[in-house]
């Protein structure tokens, strides 16, 4: 910071704990104070956080270049007229001077600047610390108090730059993360995360403190009583003032929570224990998303306002591979589970449901639309569905984090319902196609807008009439198929979706599972609209694109002896074991059955030469996701590996094909991309005994897919020194516990983490 004299009016908690936090940090210019207590001036001196004080503000504005209003909010009309007329003397270099200030509450204090001014000034910058303390007064200052906690700044379109940064630098300098928002955004968020919080608090204590039975209330009171009434404790005519100044706000605010406690009391009243633990389960749920926010982990991280947190993934060369293990469920089939789970009639139990970012993206989504959803727990879900039409519109956007399935098949489902709804994700999501399911959904009748280039966000219009119709994929997609039949369960008529090659019947055979009928025709899934789903047990088997990253590390390590436990062996998904069956690998399965519908099998891979081959276009389908694995046995083989009839792969959480090539290259693996594929040349000889490494290693960005971060990582097993694999975080979406299961077989994976931006 530069600034030479620093002035704040008002040396209260906030206001002294701005001056000791500067003072700590370094601040080079004078720091002064204007307060009408003389005692709290001497407190402040004594304790050496400011250089000079005076209860009079015209003795301190020579020479000021920034003042901090720190006043109460309903006290900043007289403050803001009183500067003014000094400003109007001459008293302080206008040109120079920035204002800001620490009010709770937004648009009074703008009200009263444009009152003054007659417009809000370019040198004024309105904002916000989001930090406090029950303790009040200078005595209470602490140098720590903004450390990691926000600073809401609302600029006006007039700001100045200059003042807006300086304003910045200000708490930047005192350890605060910055941000920004319009004044009306700011007293509506905090009406709801602050200001009814202290009045409900307020409200309870008042209440049991004038029950007769007071003293027993208050002395058996447990833990819980005392964190949830602490707030009550705040400085009583500072929130008399918040309460009068946010009004409007707080009392929609407070609307909002008598509505939803009527709901509650309703359900309490009449015993309705499926509405009850939607309620607490939604709650508690959103308080663990809440903990993820504080504590920058990575629940529903899209959502995040600060920084976030970048991880890697350092890989060692060499390793092993053996043991018997489990990889987590199938998440296209735990996607499934919720979404059909919540739709149908009774209550589903899930065994084997993934745990990972997208899912539980699915699963709040339900939860949002009033759907009772129990657990997960180590696996397990308990939905109580409430039928085709039984869902609520939901409180705001849908955000899917990176799930590009969940987003396509939730337009779908969303397009037959009688509410509006928003779908959103993260900076990954945002940037993928979406027109491929809005096209056809506007065919039968539903109204979708999107961003430009038909990205999302997708906006879907409620209450139209689906009709069914004859829809011929141009490109194989299952997440397509599936949106439309599950659009066509809210149709007119008969839906029927032919696809140019077979992808992937999940969608088919659990809707076959909930009572739905679906038949086939040839290349046409067929279903007629107006039936309705029945609940029933689900075990969802482990995902094959997940045991694809450990089948191709067994494959390419020499004395690799490895079992995966209960693979889902969908016909229509085992592109990944076909394909690596051709290349040579030792291979085979045991112990197959059918659970739910879905085949299951043990696999068991060791160690064998792979030679590359030209992947029959037909396998291309049945292995879409798993190609960045089934790549790395390509530079592992000998010989060249072919791949044509893959554009599908340029349009998923990063244009593979290119970000696959790019790491490669990095590697040493000599290739040449396609505009439909890749070829690679493997770096195996011909009678590979495994004595050598196949390439080096090196820093290599995933660009944020999680399947690109753990190619790279079993790449690491024949690589010659260390793999540096950068923007790992969305490993979580897919795999959780990926390290740990990698360096439980014997590879040696290791995490970094780093602040970014």
């Amino acid at each position: 910071m530069s600034e030479s004299r620093l002035l704040i009016v008002g040396l209260g908690l906030i206001g002294g704990s701005l001056a000791a936090a500067l003072k700590a940090a370094g601040f080079r210019g004078e720091i002064v104070a204007c307060d009408r207590n003389p005692r709290e001036l001497e407190q402040a001196l004594s304790q050496g956080i400011i250089d000079a004080g005076d209860t009079r503000m015209a003795n301190l504005l020579p020479g000021t270049t920034l003042i901090l209003l720190a006043v109460p909010v309903l006290a900043m009309r007289a403050v803001l007229k009183e500067l003014a007329t000094l400003l109007d003397g001459g008293v302080a270099d206008r040109e120079r001077l920035v204002i800001t200030d620490v009010g709770s509450t937004k648009a009074s204090i703008r009200a009263a600047a444009i009152e003054t001014f007659g417009k809000i000034p370019s040198n004024l910058v309105l904002g916000h610390p989001i930090a406090g303390s029950e303790r009040s007064g200078v005595a209470a200052a602490n140098p720590r108090l903004f450390d990691r906690h926000k600073v809401i700044l609302t600029p006006e379109k007039d700001t100045a730059p200059d003042a807006l940064t300086r304003v910045r630098r200000l708490w930047q300098a005192c350890g605060a993360e910055v941000m920004e928002m319009t004044v009306e955004r700011h007293d509506q968020v905090l009406a709801r995360t602050s200001h009814l919080p202290h009045l409900l608090a307020f409200s309870l204590v008042d209440t049991l403190a004038r029950q007769h039975q007071r003293q027993d209330i208050f002395r058996y009171a447990a833990g819980g009583f005392r964190d949830f009434t602490r707030i009550a404790g705040s400085d009583p005519v500072m929130w008399r003032d918040v309460f009068q100044a946010n009004r409007d706000a707080v009392l929609d605010a407070l609307d909002d929570f008598q509505a939803g406690l009527a709901g509650l009391r309703k359900a309490v009243e009449q015993a309705d224990g499926d509405s009850m633990l939607a309620i607490f389960d939604r709650a508690s749920h959103a308080r663990r998303y809440f903990d993820t926010l504080l504590n920058q982990s990575s629940y529903q991280a899209g959502y995040q306002i600060m920084q976030q947190t970048i991880l890697s993934f350092r890989v060692s060369p060499g390793g092993s591979v053996s043991r018997r293990i489990r990889v987590p469920g199938d998440k296209s089939i735990s996607h499934r589970s919720i979404m059909l789970g919540a739709l149908a009639e009774g209550v589903t139990e899930v065994s084997g449901f993934l745990e990972g970012e997208d899912s539980l993206a699915t699963l709040q989504a339900f939860r949002d639309m009033g759907v009772a959803i129990e657990g997960p727990s180590q696996g397990r879900v308990t939905i109580h569905g409430v039928g085709l039409h039984g869902l609520k519109p939901p409180p705001g956007p849908i955000y899917l984090g990176n799930s590009g399935t969940g987003m396509r098949l939730f337009a779908g489902l969303l397009s037959g319902q009688a509410f509006d709804s928003e779908l959103t994700g993260d900076a990954s999501l945002t940037k993928r196609p979406m027109n491929r399911v809005a096209e056809p959904l506007r065919q039968m009748g539903a109204q979708i807008d999107t961003a430009s280039e038909g990205r999302p966000p997708l906006k879907i219009r409620g209450g139209q009439a689906l009709k069914g119709i004859d829809y011929e994929m141009p490109v194989a997609s299952a997440q397509v198929k599936s949106c439309l039949l599950l659009a066509g369960l809210y149709a007119q008529g008969e839906t029927r979706v032919r696809e140019p090659a077979p992808t992937r019947d999940h969608t088919e055979r659990m809707l076959s599972g909930f009572g739905y009928p679906v038949r086939r025709e040839g290349d046409a899934a067929i279903l007629s609209g107006g039936g309705a789903l029945q609940a029933g047990p689900i075990d969802v088997p482990a995902d094959i694109s997940s045991a694809a990253f450990f089948l191709v590390a067994a494959a390419i390590t020499p004395g690799s002896d490895l079992i995966l436990e209960h693979v889902g062996i969908n016909p229509t998904r085992i592109g990944v074991l076909n394909i690596l069956q051709a290349m040579g690998a030792d291979l085979e399965l045991s112990g197959q059955q059918a659970v739910g519908g879905e085949p299951v099998a043990d696999i068991r891979i060791r160690y064998a030469p792979l030679r590359g081959i030209d992947i029959p276009v037909d396998q291309v389908p049945l292995a879409i996701d798993e190609f960045p694995a089934l790549f790395i046995a390509a530079a592992n083989a000998y010989g060249t590996t072919r791949l044509r009839g893959a554009e599908e792969l340029r349009v998923k959480e990063s244009d593979r094909i290119q970000a696959m090539a790019s790491g490669l290259d990095i590697l040493g693996v000599t290739n040449t991309v396609r505009e439909d594929g890749i070829d690679i040349e493997g770096r195996a000889e011909k009678d590979d005994d495994g004595s050598r490494v196949h390439y080096g290693g090196g820093r290599i960005d995933s660009l944020g897919d999680h399947r690109i971060a753990m190619a790279f990582s079993i790449a690491g097993l024949r690589a010659g020194e260390p793999i540096l694999i950068e923007n790992c975080a969305n490993v979580a979406t897919s795999f959780p516990g990926f390290v740990d299961l990698a360096n439980q077989v014997g590879m040696l994976i290791e995490t970094e983490t780093r602040e970014g931006s």
